[in-house]
């Protein structure tokens, strides 16, 4: 861990361009740039909103707000994801000629797509106000699941890259689960909707849900559940610490694969 953070400090400019990168290359050859930040989850709420309101939304308050704030949460986790999966392939050549701490490319997928995430929480912001959804003192739980989805998305991050230098095939395999993720993650609909409570325990097995049912509480202002709490918690911290364990272990193989 001590090496780890002295690798931080001594590339931390390295780190602060590769970011830059990455959001440069998202926007690249778009007119709008990072106004797509903005646009993207708006103009997806509002089709998701045409398309589910009638047949899902009918029994859920502020449907708009409900579906974006769960819509955010999976967008960020989804690409962060992708993202670093590929990021160790994506940079091989400059693995191989150059020295820099490999773990600098998975985090600085997080990072970057951090950055994307926060500045789109002002559409929840402005859709929330239009709903007169106003912030209470219950909006600072949001920094709870906002930290926990950092720290999942860059355990999953880091443990994918892994996987994808020695198995391409996993790309494909993690889109297939990203979907299935989005439906398990009662994103469009209330998890009561389509389950009675006595089996609701089986939403509350994906850490995701957890995260994306504390931050709705923040929003709406009301109390987070203590379970979703715990577990997402614990979960994300050990995919975190499981993460940085396996790409340290097999860092020195990379060059071997790519």
């Amino acid at each position: 861990m001590k090496r780890f953070v002295k690798n931080y400090i001594k590339y931390r400019y390295f780190l602060r361009e590769l970011i830059k990168k990455d959001i440069k290359l998202k926007y690249r050859n778009s007119v709008l740039g990072v106004l797509w930040t903005l646009l993207e989850p708006l103009l997806t709420m509002l089709v998701l909103v045409l398309v589910f309101s009638s047949l899902l939304g009918r029994k859920t308050e502020n449907y708009a707000v409900f579906i974006l704030s769960g819509r955010l949460i999976y967008s960020f986790y989804s690409g962060v994801t992708k993202q670093s999966l590929k990021s160790i392939r994506s940079n091989s050549g400059m693995i191989k000629k150059v020295y820099v701490p490999k773990y600098m490319y998975p985090l600085s997928s997080a990072f970057s797509n951090y950055i994307m995430f926060a500045l789109s929480l002002l559409v929840l912001l402005c859709v929330a106000l239009t709903q007169k959804i106003y912030p209470t003192v219950y909006a600072f739980q949001a920094l709870y699941p906002l930290a926990v989805l950092f720290i999942i998305g860059l355990g999953s991050g880091m443990i994918l890259s892994v996987m994808n230098v020695f198995f391409k095939d996993v790309e494909y395999l993690w889109n297939i689960f990203l979907m299935l993720l989005m439906y398990a993650s009662a994103i469009f609909y209330q998890a009561e909707s389509v389950i009675n409570e006595t089996n609701k325990y089986i939403f509350k097995l994906n850490p995701l849900y957890c995260i994306i049912n504390s931050f709705r509480h923040a929003v709406f202002g009301t109390a987070m559940e203590s379970w979703d709490v715990m577990y997402s918690g614990i979960f994300s911290i050990s995919v975190l610490l499981i993460g940085f364990i396996v790409f340290i272990k097999n860092q020195d193989k990379f060059a071997l694969h790519l």
